[in-house]
């Protein structure tokens, strides 16, 4: 006999937060900055950056499970040893990573714009998404954001000039890597923006 809907969606849940906090304790334990990529994808991007930047850890998180697959063959078959790939929602990552590591940079590359408006719900970039970023990235940390889609730069431009946390800035994009999604998807438009100083809000993030 299955489980109602709701209780089954809190089982679940609870097992995958269980294995998120088993792999920060075993993967994570002495990093104290980390280098971030939400929505990882093949790990194109990630997997070149850090080969470029050996000093700095890296960890690619996805939904898909195929996507980490073929991002962890990368690691395996260049051999490194600064970056990891993990099947997670970004959400429940956040909830679970350890208080003592900071994320110094996130990379957020062509993510699902869900373009219809009933659907804008669903995206990535909101205000309580922003809020819970600065509660793990201190200041003077940097958020890269790049899309095809020019309503959702729109959005995020907006949503981070609306958020009292994020600034503007005028940095260059810090390494240029073609990614499978930047291939197909041709033009582009980018973000960068800055952790302000401003202390973040307690929204329960342990």
């Amino acid at each position: 006999m299955s489980l109602p809907f709701k209780e089954d969606y809190e089982y679940y849940r609870k097992r995958r937060l269980d294995s998120l906090r088993s792999f920060c304790q075993n993967n994570l334990n002495g990093i104290k900055n980390l280098t971030l990529e939400i929505g990882c994808g093949h790990g194109h991007y990630l997997s070149a950056y850090a080969e470029a930047h050996p000093q700095e850890f890296c960890l690619g998180i996805d939904r898909i499970t195929k996507r980490i697959e073929k991002a962890n063959a990368k690691v395996k078959k260049r051999f490194l040893k600064n970056v990891l790939f993990i099947k997670a929602d970004s959400t429940e990552f956040l909830s679970v990573l350890p208080s003592s590591i900071q994320i110094s940079k996130l990379f957020m590359l062509f993510l699902d714009p869900w373009p219809k408006k009933r659907h804008f719900k669903k995206r990535l970039i909101q205000h309580a998404f922003l809020n819970d970023l600065s509660q793990r990235m201190p200041p003077r940390s940097q958020l890269f954001f790049r899309t095809d889609h020019n309503d959702y730069w729109e959005w995020t431009y907006a949503h981070l000039q609306e958020s009292s946390y994020w600034s503007w800035s005028n940095d260059c994009w810090p390494f240029e890597q073609e990614t499978y999604f930047q291939r197909i998807l041709g033009d582009y438009q980018s973000i960068i923006a800055s952790r302000n100083q401003i202390k973040p809000p307690l929204l329960g993030i342990k």
